[in-house]
Formats: structure tokens, sequence, C-alpha cells
């Protein structure tokens, strides 16, 4: 599942993530393509918390990946 929160500010990117994380299917990942530096803080911190694992990536010049999967996902990513 993809969440394109490009263009958007805190407290939308997280909140958008974390409302997305609700109607995720079982076993799936969920990529949240953002542009808000700030978003790379809040979301793994509060995702986390919620007991999923989180990887960041570059996705380009100023525009990063997270992708959030379940912590007892067999996803090796």
């Amino acid at each position: 599942m993809k969440l394109d929160v490009r263009g958007e500010i805190c407290p939308y990117p997280m909140s958008k993530a974390v409302d997305a994380l609700g109607t995720l299917p079982e076993g799936e990942a969920l990529e949240v393509l953002t542009d808000h530096p700030p978003a790379l803080e809040t979301i793994p911190f509060y995702v986390v918390r919620l007991g999923y694992r989180c990887v960041v990536e570059e996705d380009g010049p100023g525009q990063w990946r997270i992708r959030i999967t379940r912590a007892d996902s067999s996803d090796p990513s």
C-alpha cells in the first residue's frame, strides 16, 4: 500500500500514515512517500511505539520512502 504525502507538512504526514496503518491488510507493508524532513523523525518514532518496524530510504533529492511493516512480519526489509 502506498501513501503519497509529498507537499504536506506536520502533522499531516504522520496522521495520515497512522490512519493508513489502521486499514493495512495483514502481511502488507505501507510505503509513505514524503518530502518533509521532520516526518523522518515523527513517523518512525510513533509507528515503532505502535509495534511496527520502519525503514527510511532516500527516494531522490529531498524525497524519502518510509516502509512500515508489522514487527512480527516475515518480511525481511
